[in-house]
């Protein structure tokens, strides 16, 4: 079976890997998977099977050498964008979907037909609305929002859910899906959950990788981009009522990095927590970890909590919407506190006190890569 997964880059994140990964297990099931990446840049990932055919489509140059591109993007960007904001994609999207249907032609043309696409993301497939393909699948990474007035998300809704097989990462999302069609009155063509694939396997040979910067002394860790719904603000008022607790290490950059840095400052605990940056191998980090801490406002799954796992470390979370319940099941649950800055520190000095922790491999199979190729192909 000849499988394509598109995503929009293959920059650093956890939806990015999820599709990096779900390319790669396509291939060690015997099937000729292909990846396609809608920006040409940037390319902190790629596969790590070289029997993956991996292909770059600059969605926005195609747009601008289509001929009618510049046009559209212009009164898209100086018009129509300004009288309903954040609706550019809905007016470039049907340009956008006709281009990528034309460039999927083209790569049939040379490698064969595909007989499963799938897309990752919303803010994948949303720029291709115009795009209608029985072998597509579109998968919610994250929980449905309802940030703009019903009447535009309801427009918004119909062209990118309405008679679409739907794929949720979690309950959680399913759940906003659902809420949300019902807002709407969008009937999907089908919804089901089929979570992300987490390469144990792979992890667990890249966290042994050496890193001259890791600490020497014990710390604890978030893996995430430095952004509002990550929630390190929470983050760093809880660790800051932890006086006794191993030092706080930040692994990600982000938009917020310098106003966390004066937040900490602000505590007091400046000398106590380490802005990493981002890495290129960020396993390494999580396996040196005492335990791993999330504070997120919301969640589509939380990968990096089982990536965590997957590197021998313990992981603690805020209860917060979309996908972590999915994580913290049966006796994992414990590990799940209110999301407030109270009870998150209560929460990680309890959980410091009962360390060593160990994580069990059970806690990982409803995550095993072979399992969920097997549910997007049946």
């Amino acid at each position: 079976m000849r499988t394509l997964v598109i995503i929009h880059s293959l920059k650093m994140g956890g939806m990015e890997r999820a599709a990096v990964t779900l390319a790669d297990t396509f291939a060690e099931a015997g099937h000729d998977s292909h990846l396609l990446s809608c920006r040409s840049e940037p390319n902190d990932l790629r596969p790590g099977r070289s029997d993956v055919t991996l292909h770059y489509y600059d969605q926005q140059r195609a747009l601008l050498l289509s001929g009618i591109g510049i046009p559209v993007f212009l009164l898209s960007r100086l018009l129509l964008g300004i009288l309903l904001p954040r609706s550019h994609f809905i007016w470039v999207g049907w340009l956008q979907g006709w281009l990528l249907g034309r460039q999927l032609r083209r790569l049939e043309q040379r490698h064969g037909c595909f007989d499963r696409i799938i897309f990752r993301g919303l803010g994948t497939f949303k720029y291709f609305w115009s795009l209608r393909d029985a072998r597509c699948s579109y998968v919610l990474e994250n929980v449905v929002h309802h940030d703009r007035p019903l009447w535009q998300k309801k427009l918004e809704w119909k062209l990118v859910f309405e008679q679409r097989a739907l794929v949720c990462v979690s309950r959680g999302v399913m759940d906003s899906a659902r809420e949300a069609f019902h807002l709407g009155n969008i009937t999907p063509a089908s919804l089901r959950v089929i979570t992300n694939p987490c390469p144990s396997r792979q992890i667990r040979q890249l966290a042994q990788h050496p890193d001259p910067d890791l600490p020497r002394e014990p710390y604890i860790v978030n893996v995430a981009r430095l952004v509002p719904q990550k929630g390190h603000e929470l983050l760093l008022e809880a660790y800051a009522l932890c006086p006794a607790a191993p030092n706080l290490v930040l692994v990600g950059d982000g938009e917020l990095r310098p106003r966390l840095q004066q937040q900490a400052i602000a505590l007091g605990i400046a000398d106590r927590v380490r802005f990493a940056g981002q890495r290129d191998n960020p396993y390494c980090w999580m396996r040196g970890a005492e335990l791993f801490v999330l504070a997120s406002e919301y969640e589509g799954l939380g990968m990096v909590l089982i990536e965590s796992l997957a590197c021998g470390t313990p992981i603690i979370s805020v209860d917060c919407p979309g996908g972590v319940r999915d994580v913290f099941k049966g006796e994992l649950e414990q590990f799940l506190c209110p999301r407030s800055a109270q009870q998150l520190a209560l929460h990680l000095q309890a959980t410091l006190a009962r360390l060593p922790i160990a994580v069990r491999e059970a806690w990982l199979e409803d995550f095993e890569p072979l399992t969920i190729v097997r549910k997007f192909l049946a």
